[in-house]
């Protein structure tokens, strides 16, 4: 995982509360095992037409499919993002389509911490902010956003300046790009030694009573 500490980014805005894991990856793409190769479908059930002559074709009035939006980093939504089923797969999806921080009112709990063990920055701020973001970003879509998540501000160049609150663990894991498996690494001499001598003790040496 990438470490991550300053994102200036246009944002992309889509100003739906309630957003639950199967609206940002639906079911029917879930049978992949790796973490890449979800960013096509993400948010599908949106962005594609899903009847009619042009069943299947991009869906023009969605955000993501309007091209002054294209590499947007920064994803503003309403509250209560990624509610639903625990899918990690859609904290994957995020990641993989280029997205590296959520702004939100409120983030469901399963989904803020696989987002956070993914490389992604969430924020919350209060609703009033949020929208006031959405709005900026909604009327210029060159509207920029920079998040520090070692200063934990969001600031952009019209003057808007907020803190927010990050858990400093996850912070730590963040500005050092070290996941679940990274984490774990880091004492892999300890590890490898207590193996070592786990198997000198329990299997190479018999057992009282065992014979040789």
């Amino acid at each position: 995982m990438q470490p991550i500490n300053v994102l200036t980014s246009t944002a992309a805005p889509l100003d739906i509360s309630n957003i639950d894991t199967d609206q940002i990856i639906p079911k029917q793409f879930l049978k992949r095992i790796e973490r890449t190769g979800f960013g096509e479908f993400l948010f599908f059930d949106w962005r594609r037409i899903q009847e009619g002559p042009s069943l299947g074709e991009p869906e023009p009035g969605f955000v993501l499919n309007q091209p002054h939006y294209a590499g947007a980093q920064i994803l503003i939504a309403g509250k209560n993002f990624g509610c639903g089923s625990s899918r990690e797969h859609a904290a994957w999806a995020l990641a993989d389509y280029g997205f590296r921080a959520v702004i939100a009112p409120s983030f469901a709990d399963i989904f803020f911490s696989n987002a956070g063990k993914n490389g992604m920055i969430l924020v919350r701020l209060r609703e009033e902010d949020v929208n006031l973001l959405t709005h900026r970003s909604t009327r210029n879509p060159l509207h920029t956003i920079t998040i520090s998540l070692e200063a934990q501000t969001v600031v952009d160049g019209e003057g808007f300046h907020r803190h927010f609150e990050i858990d400093p663990f996850r912070k730590y894991c963040l500005l050092n790009g070290l996941d679940d498996i990274a984490l774990t690494l880091r004492h892999e001499a300890e590890l490898d030694a207590y193996e070592a001598e786990h198997d000198e003790e329990f299997w190479l040496i018999p057992r009282a009573g065992e014979r040789r």
